[in-house]
C-alpha cells in the first residue's frame, strides 16, 4: 500500500488530465470548474488502495477512481441547487457561478462522463463494474429523496434515518472499495466484505458528522455550531431526543423548534440534548457501526500489514474534529 500523498496526487492528475468536453464551453466550463475545486478526494482514493489491497497495480483502476468522484462531485452540484447552497468549499457553486439550467445540464453530463470513465477500466469484470456503479448511483439518488421526505414528515424512526444515510452517503464508500477490489479480481466473498467495511464506515462517518454538527468546534469545521439544529434536521440526535424528551421537556423542544434560526434555539435544544445524554447515545451508535465495519474488514483475506492501512484511515475518519 502506498502513502496517502501519492494516492492523492495520482487521483489529481487524473481529474486534472481528464477530457471531460471542450464545446459548447458553456457547458464543458462549469463541470471543469467544479472537478478543480478539490475535496479529501477519498472515494477514488479508497478504490486505488481497495485495487493495491488484493494484489494488483492500483493504476488500473484509475479509470474507475475518477468515475467515482466525477459521480460524487454530480450528486454535490444538484445537491447546492436543491439546498440553495451559495459556496462549495469556500468557492461559487455552480448555478451560482453560472445559473440553474446549465448547473442541471452540467450535472447531468457529469453523470454520462463518469459512466464513460468507468468503461475505460480495463478489466474482463466490466459488466459486474457498470451494475454496481449503476445500483449504486440510484441506491444515491434514493437516499436524497428520502432526506427530503424527512422535511415534511412530523415522526422519523431511527431504522428509516439509518436506511437513508446508508443509501444516500454510505453505499457509495462501499462501492468505491468494492469497484478497486474487482479491478483487482478479488473473489466475491472478499469484495462483499469490503463493500460492507466502507458502507458500515460510512454509516458510522455520517452520524458522526452529525454529532460534530451538534457539538464540534465551528474554528476547526468552518461550519456555525448548531446548523442542523437551526434547521430543524432530523439527524440522529433529534430522532432519539423526540423519542426520550419527557411531557414538560416535549412543550419546551416544540416551542423551541417552532423558533427561527437563533442562539437561544440552538443554545436551547443543545441543554436538552446534554439534560437527556443524547451525544452519548449517538457516540455509541457510531461505535456500534465502526464495529461492524473492521468485523469485515477482519474477514477479508489480504495481507495485515495492508489491512491496517485500511484500517488506520478508517479509525482517523472517526476521530476527525472537522
Amino acid at each position: 500500500m502506498k502513502p496517502y500523498s501519492e494516492y492523492l496526487q495520482r487521483i489529481n492528475t487524473a481529474i486534472e488530465q481528464a477530457n471531460y468536453g471542450q464545446y459548447p464551453d458553456e457547458l464543458y466550463a462549469p463541470i471543469r470548474y467544479m472537478m478543480s475545486l478539490g475535496g479529501k478526494r477519498l472515494r477514488p482514493i479508497l478504490t486505488l488502495m481497495a485495487c493495491d489491497l488484493f494484489g494488483s497495480d492500483s493504476e488500473k483502476a484509475v479509470p474507475a477512481a475518477l468515475a467515482v468522484e466525477v459521480f460524487h462531485n454530480f450528486t454535490l452540484v444538484h445537491d447546492d441547487i436543491m439546498d440553495n447552497a451559495p459556496l462549495r468549499r469556500g468557492k461559487e457553486t455552480v448555478y451560482k457561478k453560472w445559473n440553474m439550467p446549465v448547473a442541471i445540464l452540467a450535472g447531468d453530463l457529469m453523470m454520462i462522463k463518469a459512466t464513460d470513465f468507468l468503461c475505460e477500466t480495463d478489466t474482463p469484470r466490466l459488466k459486474e463494474l457498470i451494475t454496481l456503479f449503476n445500483t449504486t448511483a440510484r441506491e444515491v439518488c434514493e437516499g436524497q429523496q428520502i432526506d427530503m421526505n424527512f422535511e415534511t414528515q412530523n415522526q422519523v424512526k431511527h431504522e428509516e434515518y439509518i436506511h437513508m444515510i446508508t443509501l444516500k452517503t454510505a453505499v457509495l464508500l462501499g462501492a468505491a472499495l468494492k469497484l478497486g477490489a474487482l479491478v483487482a479480481g478479488a473473489s466475491d466473498s472478499d469484495a462483499e466484505h469490503i463493500y460492507e467495511f466502507g458502507k458500515n464506515t460510512g454509516i458510522a462517518f455520517q452520524i458522526q458528522d452529525d454529532i460534530l454538527d451538534s457539538f464540534g468546534d465551528g474554528s476547526l469545521t468552518g461550519k456555525k455550531v448548531g446548523g442542523d439544529i437551526a434547521a430543524n434536521k432530523k439527524t440522529l440526535l433529534l430522532i432519539e431526543l423526540l423519542e426520550s424528551v419527557h411531557k414538560d421537556d416535549k412543550k419546551v423542544l416544540d416551542e423551541l423548534l417552532k423558533m427561527p434560526d437563533s442562539d437561544e434555539k440552538i443554545q436551547g435544544v443543545l441543554a436538552l440534548y446534554t439534560k437527556y445524554q443524547i451525544r452519548e447515545f449517538a457516540e455509541l451508535k457510531k461505535q456500534t457501526y465502526f464495529n461492524l465495519a473492521l468485523k469485515n474488514l477482519s474477514k477479508i483475506q489480504a495481507k495485515p500489514e495492508s489491512k491496517q492501512v485500511l484500517e488506520s484511515m478508517a479509525i482517523n475518519l472517526m476521530e476527525r474534529l472537522s
